[in-house]
Formats: C-alpha cells, sequence, structure tokens
C-alpha cells in the first residue's frame, strides 16, 4: 500500500487585503490611472473600430454565397466572437477597476505601487533586480512591473526593507534581501 503525502497548508500565505476587492465583494483590478486609461482606450477602439472592420468583413464574405464552405465568413465569424469576448473582459476590468496610486502615502512595508530593489542572495549578484508591485493587469516583467499575486510579488507584500525572504518560482527557491523601497 501506498502512503500519500499530505500537504500541509501554508500559514505564511497572507489574507488578502479588501483592497483587493469591490463593495459588492467582487475581485477587483488592481491598476494605476494610467493603465484604466489604456483600458478604455482598448475598449472604445474595440467598440467604435473593430466591430464595425469585422461586421464590414461578415457582409463582404456573406455576398461570396454558400456559407458551408466559405473560409472567409468562418474567419470573420472567429474574429467577432474574439472582439466580442475581449469586449465583455475589458467591461469587467474597467466596471471592477481599483486605481493604485503610484505616490502612496509612505510606508515601511510593500504594498502596491511600492518599487523594490531586491539583490538575489541565491545568485550571489551584486545588480540589484528593481521591481514595481502592481496589478496582474499591468504586470510586465520585462518593464520591471510584476504582479502582486506572482510569487515574487505575493511574497514581497508587507514585507519590510532589510528583510530575506525565500519565493518558490518555477526555477527552484530564490532567497532575495530587500534593499531600498521607494
Amino acid at each position: 500500500m501506498v502512503k500519500k503525502k499530505i500537504a500541509k497548508k501554508d500559514s505564511t500565505k497572507k489574507p488578502l487585503s479588501d483592497e483587493f476587492y469591490t463593495k459588492d465583494g467582487k475581485k477587483a483590478t488592481l491598476i494605476t490611472r494610467e493603465g484604466l486609461e489604456k483600458l478604455n482606450e482598448e475598449l472604445s477602439h474595440l467598440k467604435d473600430v473593430k466591430r464595425r472592420e469585422v461586421a464590414a468583413r461578415i457582409k463582404e464574405a456573406i455576398s461570396y454565397g454558400d456559407l458551408s464552405e466559405n473560409s472567409e465568413y468562418e474567419e470573420a465569424k472567429n474574429e467577432q466572437a474574439f472582439v466580442e469576448g475581449r469586449i465583455l473582459e475589458l467591461e469587467h476590468k474597467v466596471k471592477n477597476a481599483k486605481i493604485i496610486s503610484g505616490k502612496r502615502k509612505i510606508t515601511k512595508t510593500v504594498q502596491l505601487g511600492t518599487t523594490v530593489h531586491l539583490k538575489n542572495i541565491t545568485k550571489k549578484k551584486d545588480e540589484l533586480e528593481v521591481y514595481t508591485i502592481v496589478g496582474s493587469t499591468e504586470a510586465d516583467p520585462l518593464e520591471g512591473k510584476i504582479s502582486n499575486e506572482s510569487p515574487v510579488g505575493n511574497a514581497l507584500l508587507d514585507r519590510a526593507k532589510g528583510d530575506l525572504i525565500k519565493v518558490v518560482v518555477p526555477a527552484g527557491v530564490v532567497e532575495y534581501k530587500i534593499m531600498k523601497m521607494s
């Protein structure tokens, strides 16, 4: 008989703050003012421009006749489904948006909007890694913006300068020291 290991609940996980939820209890889209503007721009482009373009393509494809073997029609219908799905997704994000300010009150711990300078203890690198903690909608690791839901972002929340943190990432366990926060 094979014994299964029972995973212990991780007691280091912090309960999510009210700032992660809307007033009606739904998960909030945490985003900066600039990020919200980008979402609104994309939403209006999809509604005002892309919808019309796709409708024109469908109309043109229908004019070709037999829809059962009409690849242009199928492609246009697929694009229409994608556009409508993206519109619904963006409307949901905008509706549940909670603005996180880059100019947060000075705190002694890492919060959303905080820029953190980390020393990678595991790799013993002299160069500091710099990340800004943002909501998942705006995350872009190539620009140094990591999500509060990512392993590193989540581990940094509510930590202070000088703290050592161990993070389980796909590549293994990495240890960081928080050198500076701004």
